[in-house]
């Protein structure tokens, strides 16, 4: 999509401060954190949210939450981290591009609001 802000990061046409990176996932720093630790996990493929995953997205879905666990090792979180994702303006996405919240380095509250 040319006008979502992921893409263009994924596209390097926004800079990001990218953590890792492979043929189909991407991983970077939040420039708004709400923790010590905030980094945003997004497929490059545009999918505005979790309800377009489908059948064939399976080996997409494994390849993010390995990815998740593997920074929650290399970011130092292990204590604990929260993983979230929202889906639509009730859910509070504010960008419509499947992305994954790893958050930590601190104790998290619940219910998170």
């Amino acid at each position: 999509m040319s006008d979502c802000l992921f893409c263009k990061i994924v596209s390097k046409e926004i800079e990001a401060d990218v953590v890792h990176e492979s043929s189909e996932v991407l991983a970077f720093r939040d420039i708004n954190p709400a923790a010590p630790t905030h980094v945003l996990v997004i497929p490059k493929r545009h999918l505005s949210s979790a309800t377009d995953l489908g059948d064939a997205d399976g080996d997409l879905l494994v390849e993010l939450f390995q990815t998740m666990a593997s920074l929650a090792v290399t970011e130092g979180l292990g204590a604990g981290h929260r993983i979230v994702t929202n889906v639509g303006e009730h859910g509070g996405q504010t960008v419509p591009h499947l992305h994954f919240h790893v958050v930590g380095g601190r104790p998290m509250a619940w219910p998170p609001g």
